[in-house]
């Protein structure tokens, strides 16, 4: 048997594909899921509903398939927690999504503790990542049962397992990330001292069996969902970098062994641990790209997500946008920065509104070129895409113009499913490399830039000062 399910479970939604490795993808099964928005930043999901979806999702694409699978893949979100019973696996809380801003103010208390913090973990003290919603729900919501990061709870129902994996830990700021181990002083900085945490695994690691989708099959492929596209582009040399545009956008870098810890306020991270061996990536967040478009949807500026080039015009005349309805990112850090147009005049119409919300969102991340070419020490040359987002060519084309680098679109709208496969693969097969598992590919679209390096600075450079005046409203706030 030579098929893989891999399970990409996701904020909008869970998709698995059964992929073969002479036949490629075979079947493909999605759920959607829509996260419940609070005020006060609150955004949660039903744990249920999270396990239901993979359940059903994968089952349905096994079936699909019509084929036996060699082993189950599981790629996560990443900083997404829960507290459940260890005994029943019965959901004691909702699911704090990595976007919940609810926990900002742990991060407060602790500021004093930032650069000891960003020193041991790679991380920035921000309530995007797991420690600080682990320790908001635990002061809020129970002390009951254990808090986890998601993909723990699903692999804990899947085979009865109690673990993670290096990556998904190395976004928790609990890991001393130089030893790829759980730090106690930094649990006792968040108070989680009591807490049990579970076994950090590799990536490339069978944890476990499970008969969810059939007859018993190994479970392996566990990694961070940016990271399991990473591997996917074949970003496993230092140097090359990938971003997917999803309900975030992520754009990632792999610096190869050593941990450098970025000193152009990004965040540094393992990228995956297989073979023995850990390679690390540095990384900027955009916290809305996917949902950014389904806010235009929801006040009816466009249609869906696939009408996006039509409804965009070619020029924004001079409407500038910094779409930061759920506060900036790296390299900002201002969770309570809020989204701005400027530019605005009577001859405004629709059209210019949706250009410049998807140039806001590409200059967020041409921003992230920027930083992370300054931690690699030399530019960026290409950038590898993937995401639904990757569909629509007036943001891959503004991506290339404004960051000034020639955009590969990858051609399967699966990235992270696809990069989850290929660990399982290696579990499955130790003389297999990573190289061999992930194979070559051919970029769908190449956007090359059609802006001269003088119009994206000028625009760069006013998108800027917008971005910056955002988030110094946001610290007034």
């Amino acid at each position: 048997m030579t098929a893989i399910l891999a399970l990409d479970q996701g904020t909008s939604g869970t998709k698995a594909v059964v992929v073969d490795a002479e036949d490629g993808i075979v079947a493909l099964a999605e759920e959607p899921l829509r996260p419940v928005y609070l005020s006060g930043g609150g955004v949660e999901q039903d744990p249920r509903a999270l396990l239901d979806s993979v359940l059903d999702a994968g089952r349905r694409a096994v079936r699909e398939a019509g084929r036996p699978v060699a082993a189950v893949a599981l790629a996560n979100q990443g900083e997404t927690v829960l507290a459940w019973d260890r005994t029943t696996g019965a959901p004691l809380s909702t699911a704090l999504v990595w976007q919940d801003r609810r926990a900002e103010s742990v991060c407060a208390e602790l500021a004093e503790h930032r650069e000891r913090c960003a020193a041991r973990t790679g991380l920035v003290l921000d309530p995007y990542f797991s420690a600080p919603k682990m320790a908001w729900l635990r002061r809020h919501l129970t002390r009951d049962g254990v808090v986890t990061t998601t993909d723990t709870w699903l692999v804990h129902h899947l085979t009865g397992q109690f673990v993670t994996d290096a990556s998904t830990a190395s976004r928790s700021l609990l890991l001393d990330l130089d030893k790829v181990a759980w730090d106690d002083e930094l649990l006792a900085l968040f108070g989680l001292e009591d807490e049990r945490l579970p076994r950090i695994a590799a990536c490339d690691e069978i944890v476990g069996t499970t008969r969810a989708f059939g007859p018993e099959v190994p479970v392996a492929g566990l990694i961070v969902d940016q990271q399991a596209a990473l591997v996917a582009e074949g970003c496993l040399t230092p140097g090359t970098a990938k971003c997917t545009y999803g309900t975030g956008a992520f754009l990632l870098a792999n610096t190869g062994p050593d941990p450098v810890r970025s000193s152009a306020g990004l965040t540094t991270s393992v990228a995956w641990r297989a073979a023995g061996e850990t390679p690390y990536c540095v990384d900027g967040q955009v916290y809305t790209v996917a949902s950014a478009v389904r806010w235009l949807q929801d006040l009816g500026l466009v249609r869906s997500a696939a009408g996006l080039d039509a409804a965009a015009a070619a020029d924004a005349e001079g409407v500038l946008c910094v779409p930061a309805f759920a506060g900036l990112a790296a390299p900002w850090w201002a969770p309570g920065a809020t989204a701005s147009f400027t530019g605005l005049t009577l001859s405004t119409r629709r059209e210019h509104l949706v250009l410049a919300v998807l140039q806001g969102i590409a200059a967020q991340i041409a921003e992230l070129c920027a930083r992370v070419a300054a931690d690699l020490g030399h530019p960026l040359t290409r950038l590898r895409a993937d995401g639904g987002l990757t569909r629509s060519a007036a943001l891959m084309q503004a991506q290339a113009d404004i960051a000034q680098v020639p955009v590969d679109v990858y051609p399967h709208a699966h990235a992270t499913p696809l990069g989850a496969a290929a660990l399982a693969r290696c579990a499955l097969d130790p003389a297999l490399t990573l190289e061999e598992a992930v194979g070559d590919w051919r970029p769908a679209t190449v956007h090359h830039p059609r802006w001269s390096a003088d119009r994206a600075a000028e625009f760069r450079t006013a998108w800027a000062q917008a971005a910056t005046a955002s988030a110094a409203e946001g610290e007034r706030a």
